[in-house]
């Protein structure tokens, strides 16, 4: 079984590594390099680096067009398999590979179609996910389900650990499909596109933190928002990333984003539309993330300003 891989970010790198193992990679498609840092040096895709090293064909296209399908086609793929790859693929396209295209979604679809499943499932308190394997359709997220399994979102998870779960799990989850394919078992069932919910691309400006809104909710945002694009707020006249928090009880009086208090076993309590919230790690503007403690020993003057 020919596979052309395609993805761009982190979370896809385990199951290339994976599939490399078993399978025929004839190439891997991913994204062109950025330009990242002040310097503007270009960094590749953490797809590429390891497509790189296991010395697997590379494709980067800026536009998926006939050129490029012409070159794809000389591959003689059998099946697609995309994880995060981040373009829309056409039906020309998909058309090119015999059994057709396959896509890891990082939710139980039809909930959460769309490009930030993970995030908003923390950022809307959930205490299920799941990982869903499916066909590729022109419509996003849309096509059948080969197979959905369930996780817990625990109330700790960030993006961040929820991603690194998903990644491992979704390894396991494609070497099974791919299993089947090879020894035609597959079953699949088509979505209900009447339950189908959507998830719209996070910005920068998704994580600026309104101290008016309940201590869960703004929990839940930091949650969600870490590693990126990270909860936030002002301090003075300098950006406060929050990386880490926990709710409060019993909080005092006071106006939202008050910083009402120090805790040494808690850290910084700031007043919410509801109640109130610990922060644990922060970041001031410029400067490294700290733990509430180390915080405390280098910034003067936190407890009593308003935040925001």
């Amino acid at each position: 079984m020919r596979i052309l891989f395609a993805g761009t970010p982190d979370i896809a790198v385990p199951v290339l590594d994976a599939l490399s193992k078993k399978y025929d990679i004839c190439g891997v498609l991913t994204n062109p390099d950025t330009v990242q840092g002040r310097k503007k040096t270009l960094q590749p895709p953490p797809v590429k680096i390891k497509a790189e090293e296991l010395g697997l064909k590379v494709y980067q296209p800026e536009k998926l067009n006939n050129e490029f399908y012409s070159l794809i086609r000389g591959l003689n793929a059998d099946i697609l398999i995309c994880f995060a790859y981040g373009k829309i693929f056409k039906k020309e396209f998909l058309e090119l590979f015999p059994f057709g295209g396959l896509n890891i979604h990082p939710s139980l679809l039809p909930k959460y179609r769309g490009p930030s499943p993970i995030s908003v499932a923390i950022l809307n308190g959930d205490s299920i996910s799941g990982i869903t394997i499916q066909r590729l359709a022109l419509k996003m997220d849309s096509g059948n389900i080969l197979l959905q399994e369930e996780f817990c979102i625990n109330k700790d998870d960030t993006t961040q650990s929820l991603t690194e779960r998903v990644a491992h799990l979704s390894s396991d989850y494609m070497l099974q499909v791919m299993e089947d394919i090879v020894n035609s078992r597959v079953k699949e069932r088509a979505q209900d596109d009447s339950k189908a919910t959507f998830c719209k691309l996070i910005k920068k400006e998704d994580g600026l933190i309104n101290w008016s809104l309940p201590g869960e909710q703004l929990v839940n945002q930091i949650r969600a928002f870490n590693p990126w694009p990270l909860a936030h707020t002002t301090f003075g006249d300098k950006n406060l990333n929050i990386l880490e928090a926990e709710i409060a009880l019993n909080v005092p009086e006071g106006e939202p984003g008050q910083v009402l208090e120090y805790s040494k076993q808690r850290g910084f309590l700031v007043k919410t539309g509801d109640g109130g919230i610990y922060i644990t790690r922060l970041q001031l503007q410029s400067k490294k993330v700290l733990d509430y403690k180390s915080f405390n020993n280098g910034v003067q003057n936190f407890v009593g300003t308003k935040l925001g």
